[in-house]
């Protein structure tokens, strides 16, 4: 009886994963800008949580995977599809789309679907993000990042951090640690968006234009940094 619920869970755990991997008409690009979008805004509308001001004010970078789904039985799995974009001269860059995939050791059983949330603080992280493939906690340091509205007292971020991460589950915000994520582009996503191929680079240092189906998720992210800046 054991080993057939053992089967039967690790069974599940791969079709989760596996259906998550397909390219399904719910996953197109287009809805996980509008689905970006509505997370940072339902975050940052909250009072007494979300981002802190003076963290979001100097992030370069803010990337957003919607519903990324979290199961698992004894060998826990991460997946997610999320989209970036970085501060340029003309403003936040068009979207780079991208995968997030991890795994994590202990006694887990059930699925989870959370938002994510990942700041990239400094210009080094930025050059990790824009080679389209890194290791969080390898390639980059990261860190849960501190909730409130403003981060007094609490340097962390301002010393060694080069991303942040933030999840939000059955609404409750929090820092969570990624280490051993993979952060890498999504090119299905990519091209279902842009119609043709666009590296990181082009997008998040501003030499591709923004498509207007790329304004939900720019227009909050513009709001909400303009907000902490204040």
């Amino acid at each position: 009886m054991n080993k057939l619920l053992l089967l039967t869970l690790v069974v599940w755990l791969c079709s989760c994963v596996y259906a998550a991997d397909e390219p399904a008409k719910e996953s197109k690009a287009t809805d996980r800008v509008q689905a970006a979008a509505d997370v940072l805004n339902a975050i940052q509308s909250a009072p007494d949580s979300g981002v802190p001001n003076e963290i979001l004010s100097r992030a370069d970078c803010v990337a957003v995977v919607p519903s990324m789904l979290k199961g698992g039985f004894v060998v826990g799995g991460k997946y997610g599809r999320g989209l970036a974009s970085c501060r340029t001269p003309k403003g936040w860059s068009a979207p780079a789309f991208f995968t997030v995939k991890g795994g994590s050791f202990g006694f887990q059983i059930g699925g989870q679907a959370v938002d994510l949330v990942m700041l990239i603080m400094n210009n080094e992280g930025m050059q990790r993000l824009l080679s389209s493939q890194f290791a969080l906690g390898a390639d980059a340091s990261v860190a849960a990042g501190p909730v409130g509205r403003h981060a007094e007292g609490n340097t962390d971020w301002k010393m060694r951090a080069q991303v942040l991460t933030y999840s939000r589950a059955r609404g409750v915000f929090a820092g969570v640690s990624l280490n051993g994520a993979v952060v890498k582009q999504d090119k299905d996503s990519t091209r279902d968006f842009y119609g043709h191929m666009v590296t990181f680079k082009a997008a998040l240092t501003g030499e591709v234009d923004p498509p207007a189906a790329a304004n939900p998720f720019l227009s909050s992210l513009a709001k909400r940094a303009q907000e902490a800046a204040k």
